[in-house]
């Protein structure tokens, strides 16, 4: 099956609908995607005749194992991991950074350092921060660059040095769409043998992620920036499976993912995981692997997107009054298509409500990335409206949405 937009539309009820009379359009994809009707298909099948906890004797308990083996493997395939056991699975990538935060920094000392940067959701900088105040530990941020909004990757390689214990970044950046060179950090943090926290939620759905190729350490991701449900997920390089020391209830397994694993996981969020990267992998060649299929599904996505967003770009210089933050390449492997925009007349919370008035479904904001508003000088005026595309959006809805910012202005 060949992709189209039209075609992938059609998975989702949310994209037909009309709401007040009016059709919708949904813009907000960083912010969390639609989900397809196959993914909630899954969900329900599995809450309705199955529902159950590992480890019973008897059929739903059995399928309930097979519901979690089968969501690793899919986010093994995903993410290209080395085996299942590699992937582990929580509430969202925040509440899991937090919680591995602790455990990758129960042996830090004073004196170590660690590496931030001002690109990041902040997920991916309090947590750090925090864990190294408790245990005296230097943080440094990298700033970014306020010409395209890109992270100075040969400044923070500078400063990874002897004391380096961990770099925590972003893989691409929720606001401005960056897209960061994380395979040259992890590069250089390995000479001195530390570690890399990769954050890939806003990557995820726009580009295939090799965790085997960067050769991070540590990489998170949420299902539902890629059209499944609200569930977490983390890679766990194979070195660092059984050398951490997890906090956890005693009697749970210290085996495996699920020692990493607290408390009885969504076993319907992850029957929605499978089926979500099943979605994405469904325009590959049938009988493929699913790897193979995802890489090809991904190239039709690239081409996609890419086109929404040179169109976009286009379509942004024909209006005089508006900032935009980020590249002004519509290259996919330098950005994602989501745009940070200012307004000269209007806040950015502003032209969000008009724009919401008629179904245009956009953000505005800091968007927890702060080191990213203030280093703009952006945090006492609204933030940025942020403009986000997917695969399921069209050269259509741009239009639509230019008029109304044209005729409002």
């Amino acid at each position: 099956m060949t992709f189209t937009p039209e075609l992938a539309r059609a998975q989702f009820s949310a994209l037909t609908q009309h709401y007040n009379d009016q059709p919708v359009i949904f813009f907000d994809g960083p912010g969390g995607s639609q989900v397809s009707r196959g993914v909630l298909e899954k969900m329900t099948d599995y809450l309705g005749k199955y529902n159950a906890n590992l480890g019973g004797h008897y059929f739903s308990s059995h399928v309930t194992g097979e519901v979690m083996n089968n969501a690793r493997e899919s986010v093994r395939a995903l993410l290209n991991a080395p085996t299942p056991d590699n992937i582990i699975f929580g509430m969202n990538m925040t509440s899991l950074t937090f919680h591995l935060s602790r455990i990758i920094s129960r042996h830090w000392q004073a004196g170590d350092e660690i590496i931030v940067t001002e690109l990041d959701h902040y997920a991916n900088v309090s947590s750090w921060q925090q864990a190294a105040n408790d245990k005296q530990v230097t943080v440094h941020q990298i700033p970014l660059q306020q010409a395209d909004c890109s992270l100075d990757v040969a400044r923070l390689c500078e400063q990874i040095t002897a004391k380096t214990r961990l770099v925590a970044v972003t893989y691409a950046s929720n606001v401005t769409g960056s897209i960061v060179d994380i395979k040259t950090i992890t590069e250089a943090a390995h000479r001195v043998g530390a570690q890399v926290y990769v954050d890939a939620v806003h990557y995820a759905p726009h580009n295939l992620i090799d965790v085997q190729t960067l050769g991070c350490d540590f990489l998170v991701c949420s299902a539902y920036k890629f059209f499944g449900p609200h569930i977490g997920m983390a890679y766990i390089a194979p070195q660092w499976l059984q050398r951490l020391q997890p906090y956890k209830v005693e009697p749970a397994t210290d085996v495996g993912p699920g020692r990493f694993e607290t408390g009885t996981q969504s076993f319907e969020g992850l029957a929605g995981v499978t089926a979500a990267v099943d979605y994405l992998a469904q325009w590959g060649t049938p009988g493929a692997s699913l790897r193979q299929r995802l890489q090809e599904s991904f190239a039709d996505y690239h081409r996609h997107e890419e086109n929404l967003c040179r169109y976009f770009l286009q379509r942004l210089q024909q209006i005089d009054d508006v900032q935009l933050y980020g590249s002004p390449q519509a290259d996919c492997q330098r950005r994602t298509p989501t745009f940070a925009l200012t307004f000269k007349r209007h806040a950015p919370e502003q032209v969000a409500r008009r724009l919401g008035r008629h179904n245009i479904c956009v953000g505005s904001g800091h968007f927890y990335a702060q080191g990213l508003i203030q280093r703009l000088n952006l945090q006492d005026s609204g933030g940025v409206l942020r403009i986000g595309m997917m695969h399921y959006n069209t050269l259509q809805e741009i239009d639509t949405l230019f008029e109304l910012l044209v005729s409002e202005r």
